[in-house]
């Protein structure tokens, strides 16, 4: 990119800001390539403007860069910059357009949120309802920008002017009506500082449901899996059901355990979430309602931090069809959590939690953000928010982290000279 012959001289030192608040917005749009930020920059420098804001965004190639700077001091020299500005960009085969005004952005009003759109794929249709939600709740929308592209195409509004619960029960049920995902959080520091994260396994960390496994080599898979239905929707007691369950597999031989865990298989994108958590400096936790036998092994494999779960009663090599132990059911999840949290030094505030079934609403509602995943009616209604797509990963887009930011992560640790904790696939 070839500067403005004026930014060759010595710039001008800048000038103070006009005691009427005129200020002029520079407006340069066009085909992107490198340098175009530095010449218009030492272009403006040549008059010794103060900037006040910059935004600039690249789609598909085509650059919009936006520079809010006070007029020039001297007399007559804002024609003279008006000049300069246009021939530079016919130089550089861009558009400039110079809107002289009042002052800056407007304060943002109170009232802020980060608003979260997933969509598989995000429709105009959506993003117009939704939209109009927004503007219908007195809201307005500050800011736009594209989180992901794949898996899923993920964006975020920071909106002001309107109360995150209020914006959060408008924007969900309009986002269940275009069949898009929707989570609404509260701006400020908090969002950045949640630091612990405690996930339900069972159809959500895993796709399966580790009880019907064992049930299969039972030969009771059928019965196990109606009543994991019923306990899932919230029609049966969870604790009751899983003894009734559990009284199924008395007399299967306990070796099987190994069978078990070579069939669980991971959600798609749970170990890239989990590890770009841990890269973040996050703690993991599992908090689940089936069994210590596998979730033993998911801690070795995945490094988690924390783990709680039931455990499969043994005796002469032999499941007895009971459980020993404290029972992790719907209250039990968020004592763990809790618990976790006090061990972690982590306020519940600064948690999330992940699940799926009715057992794990009571971990949901008392963690910092409750996200259900893939999950029954029930749980969708009653959670912070709700993801619908099957890429666990995504929730970390929930946390502001770009799909970008995930693989520049990724990169960084293959490219480790003895390969120390390469990515696994998934």
């Amino acid at each position: 990119m070839n500067a403005s012959p004026l930014a060759a001289e010595p710039f001008p030192a800048p000038q103070p800001r006009t005691e009427d608040g005129r200020t002029l917005l520079v407006k340069v749009f066009g085909k992107d390539r490198p340098g175009i930020t530095t010449g218009l920059f030492a272009t403006l420098a040549g008059f010794g403007v103060e900037v006040i804001d910059i935004e600039q965004v690249v789609t598909r190639g085509r650059i919009t860069l936006c520079a809010l700077v006070t007029p020039p001091h001297s007399p007559g020299a804002e024609g003279d910059l008006r000049a300069v500005v246009h021939r530079w960009a016919e130089e550089q085969k861009l558009q400039a357009e110079i809107i002289s005004g009042i002052g800056d952005n407007r304060p943002r009003r109170e009232g802020r949120s980060h608003v979260t759109v997933l969509g598989h794929p995000l429709t105009a249709s959506a993003v117009a309802a939704l939209t109009a939600r927004i503007t219908g709740s007195g809201g307005n929308i500050d800011r736009v920008f594209r989180l992901a592209k794949y898996p899923v195409t993920a964006v975020e509004l920071a909106v002001s002017g309107v109360a995150t619960d209020l914006l959060r029960a408008e924007l969900v049920r309009e986002a269940a009506t275009q069949r898009v995902d929707v989570a609404v959080v509260a701006a400020g520091l908090e969002r950045r500082a949640k630091r612990l994260v405690v996930m339900d396994v069972d159809s959500t960390l895993i796709q399966d449901e580790v009880i019907e496994l064992f049930a299969a080599h039972a030969g009771c898979e059928a019965e196990v899996a109606e009543v994991t239905a019923a306990a899932m929707r919230g029609e049966l007691d969870f604790a009751e059901s899983l003894h009734a369950r559990v009284a199924l597999l008395a007399g299967l031989d306990a070796s099987v355990t190994e069978k078990v865990r070579a069939e669980v298989r991971f959600t798609p994108g749970a170990r890239t979430l989990i590890r770009t958590l841990q890269r973040l400096g996050y703690q993991v936790a599992v908090v689940s309602g089936g069994f210590t036998q596998v979730t033993d092994h998911l801690v070795e494999q995945l490094g988690l931090d924390f783990a709680a779960a039931n455990t499969l009663e043994v005796v002469d090599g032999r499941f007895t069809g009971r459980v020993v132990g404290e029972i992790v059911d719907r209250a039990g999840k968020a004592r763990w959590l809790t618990r976790f949290a006090e061990q972690a030094r982590v306020p519940l505030e600064q948690t999330v939690a992940i699940g799926d079934g009715a057992n794990d609403l009571d971990m949901l509602n008392a963690a910092g953000l409750g996200v259900a995943f893939n999950a029954k009616p029930v749980v969708r209604e009653a959670a912070d928010t709700a993801v619908n797509v099957p890429f666990l990963d995504t929730v970390l887009y929930l946390l502001g982290i770009t799909r970008e930011e995930v693989e520049a992560a990724d990169v960084d640790v293959a490219d480790l000279p003895d390969g120390r904790n390469a990515p696994a696939a998934g």
